[in-house]
């Protein structure tokens, strides 16, 4: 005669994803410090520098070259860098960072260099890999024991150890 056990093992499987949302640029505008070599590029070859951050970024590789032209040879002076300003507001929006048109205006027109070394570090905090935390919750009863019968042993053989 054969037994039964019962055993039952519900499941119920969560995924959680954490994220920390910045309130704002992971570095300040003068935290050049934080990062030398984005700082050194910037400051030995700012065409370079600015084509790399672009080119980082997804625009066109030679996008920032046509501000450096227009100013230049173009004779026409621009008091804020179109460009420039341009890539700021679009890092702002992609990171969903809160600011103004007009503080971007301000720190372009004070500071390009500085601007520019903050959004390329923004860009490389930003591409750090994203921590996801996968809980599973399981709940295991204890196991429901139904005992065995057991059974005499019959008239002239040996009781077996274990009944079948």
């Amino acid at each position: 005669m054969a037994s039964t056990v019962v055993v039952s093992q519900p499941t119920a499987s969560t995924t959680t994803i954490v994220r920390s949302q910045r309130q704002g640029w992971s570095t300040g505008i003068c935290d050049c410090c934080d990062d030398c070599g984005i700082c050194c590029l910037a400051f030995w070859c700012f065409p370079c520098f600015m084509c790399k951050t672009a080119d980082e970024f997804g625009e066109c590789l030679c996008l920032p070259l046509l501000e450096i032209c227009c100013t230049c040879s173009g004779g026409i002076f621009m008091i804020i860098p179109p460009i420039s300003l341009a890539m700021r507001v679009a890092t702002r929006e992609r990171y969903d960072i809160p600011g103004s048109i007009c503080n971007d205006c301000c720190i372009m027109y004070c500071c390009l260099t500085c601007g520019w070394c903050q959004i390329a570090r923004e860009m490389k905090e930003r591409k750090k890999q994203v921590t996801i935390i996968n809980a599973t919750t399981s709940m295991l009863p204890h196991p429901t024991y139904v005992p065995q019968p057991t059974y005499p042993a019959a008239a002239g053989q040996n009781a077996p150890l274990y009944p079948q």
